[in-house]
C-alpha cells in the first residue's frame, strides 16, 4: 500500500491528465453512440423485422473482440483518438439501440391515441410523448454502454489510444520493477472509480431529466 500511495502522489499531476482524457474519450463516445442509436431506433421499432435486423446487427459488432475490431480500423483511421472513439462508439450502440426500441415500442398505446386526439402530428408525437416515456429505458442502455466501454478503453493503448489505458500497459510491461505493479493496480482502480462516478451522473440526469410520474 505505500508503494501504491507513493506512486500515486508522485505521478497525481499525470494520473489527472490521464483520467481527464479516459473520461472525456468516454462521455465523446457515449453521447456519439447514443445520437446513433436514438436516431435507428426512431426509424426501426415500428418494423420487428427492422428492430431484429438492426439490434442483430450491433450484438454482432459487439461479438468482435476489442484487439480485433482496433486492428482492423488501424489501417484506414491511424494509430491515437480515431480508432479508439471508432472502436468505442461501435461497442456502445447495441445497450441504447435495444433499449430505445424497447422503450418506444412500449409506449402506451392510450398515450399515443390521446395525442393524436388533441391534433398532434408525427412530429409532435414523437418528440413530446414517445422520447419523453421511452427516455427512462434510452438512459438505462446509456448507463450499461458506459460502464462497458469505460473498460474497453484500456485496451486502446494497443491503438496508442487516450485514458489509463497506458498506465496500465506500462506497468504490466515492466512487471519486476520497483514501481509496475503499483502503476498497472493504480489505472485499474481508477478505472472503477471513474465508472462509478459517471454512473452516479447519469443517475442524477436521470432524476433531473425523468418526470416524477414515469418515475413513480
Amino acid at each position: 500500500m505505500d508503494a501504491l500511495w507513493s506512486f500515486v502522489v508522485n505521478r497525481r499531476e499525470q494520473l489527472l491528465v490521464d483520467s481527464y482524457l479516459h473520461v472525456s474519450a468516454v462521455v465523446q463516445s457515449l453521447l456519439l453512440a447514443t445520437v446513433i442509436a436514438v436516431l435507428v431506433g426512431i426509424a426501426v421499432y415500428r418494423s420487428p423485422l427492422g428492430s431484429a435486423a438492426a439490434t442483430a446487427t450491433a450484438g454482432a459488432i459487439l461479438t468482435v473482440p476489442s484487439f480485433a475490431l482496433l486492428g482492423l480500423l488501424i489501417p484506414f483511421l491511424g494509430l491515437g483518438v480515431a480508432p479508439t472513439i471508432v472502436a468505442l462508439v461501435l461497442y456502445a450502440l447495441l445497450p441504447i439501440l435495444r433499449n430505445t426500441v424497447l422503450g418506444l415500442s412500449t409506449v402506451d398505446p392510450a398515450a399515443v391515441d390521446a395525442a393524436r386526439g388533441v391534433g398532434m402530428g408525427r412530429w409532435q408525437l414523437l418528440t413530446r410523448i414517445e422520447l419523453p416515456l421511452a427516455w427512462p429505458s434510452i438512459l438505462t442502455g446509456m448507463r450499461v454502454s458506459a460502464q462497458m466501454i469505460m473498460g474497453i478503453l484500456a485496451l486502446a493503448a494497443y491503438a496508442k489510444g487516450p485514458g489509463l489505458g497506458n498506465l496500465i500497459f506500462s506497468g504490466l510491461a515492466r512487471l519486476g520493477s520497483p514501481n509496475a505493479v503499483p502503476q498497472a493496480l493504480t489505472g485499474t482502480i481508477l478505472i472503477v472509480v471513474l465508472a462509478l462516478a459517471l454512473d452516479g451522473v447519469l443517475v442524477l440526469l436521470g432524476r433531473f431529466t425523468i418526470s416524477r410520474g414515469i418515475r413513480d
